[in-house]
């Protein structure tokens, strides 16, 4: 992985763009509450873990979490939103890469939102991905993660949009590469500092389209079982078309 997400982006996302995790959170947890290794295992670890937002949730309902992101600047904001929590040693966050990471724990969930492993640049990465959340897992312990499809890159990523307030102005504006297979957002403006005055910031972001068909062959090569599709608000059903969706989660057992 190849992002920067620094300092303002970092404070921008924290203040803007946590409402998705606020989403589909409960979800997660309600889904992972209701499996018997949740009963037996309470590790948890958030891959991509952001602002830490989706970690706070489950350190909330009595988990422990591990937070791995490549975001120096991200972290930050995820170890002071659960600083209580660290201080407890019920919760961690380590700068990481999605795709080579070691740990000597075994989790019961590994969880990664809001199309982060899009972001990975390929297949092989993807598939290192896989192998090492495997490693981490413990015996019957689960993958949820959310990947946008073609379909929604194509819908979604050419959209533009504005934030203009006291605290910022900021404009997005998506694009989908049909040749490269791979959606871009440019995300650049002003932030306001304390003092009055305002700092620019410019940030591009990249998603690669990964076939739905190819990421169930990649997670059954790592040994994943019971692999399905899945939308938020039915976890635990697939669906036979996730092509179709915009978005999907999907959901692996070891």
């Amino acid at each position: 992985m190849s992002l920067s997400y620094g300092r303002i982006f970092a404070y921008v996302y924290n203040k803007k763009w946590t409402e998705y995790i606020e989403k589909v959170g409960p979800f997660i947890l309600d889904f992972y509450s209701n499996k018997p290794i949740s009963k037996k295992n309470k590790k948890v670890l958030d891959l991509c873990c952001g602002t830490g937002q989706l970690a706070s949730l489950f350190l909330e309902n009595g988990y422990s979490v591990t937070g791995i992101d490549l975001s120096g600047d991200m972290l930050h904001y995820a170890k002071e939103n659960n600083k209580n929590y660290i201080e407890k040693s019920q919760a961690e966050f380590i700068k990481g890469n999605a795709a080579d990471f070691s740990l000597k724990k075994k989790f019961g969930l590994v969880v990664s939102t809001y199309d982060s492993l899009n972001h990975l640049e390929n297949e092989k990465s993807l598939t290192k991905c896989f192998q090492t959340v495997y490693k981490v897992l413990a015996k019957n312990g689960y993958l949820i993660f959310d990947l946008n499809t073609r379909a929604g890159l194509k819908k979604n990523w050419r959209k533009k949009s504005f934030i203009d307030d006291e605290e910022m102005v900021i404009k997005i504006q998506g694009s989908f590469n049909i040749k490269e297979n791979k959606g871009s957002t440019s995300i650049s403006g002003f932030i306001r500092k304390k003092d009055g005055s305002y700092e620019k910031f410019s940030e591009v972001i990249f998603n690669k389209c990964f076939e739905m068909d190819k990421v169930k062959k990649l997670l059954n090569k790592a040994k994943f079982q019971d692999i399905y599709f899945a939308k938020i608000e039915d976890l635990l059903n697939s669906i036979e078309n996730p092509e179709k969706e915009n978005r999907v989660f999907i959901i692996a057992k070891k």
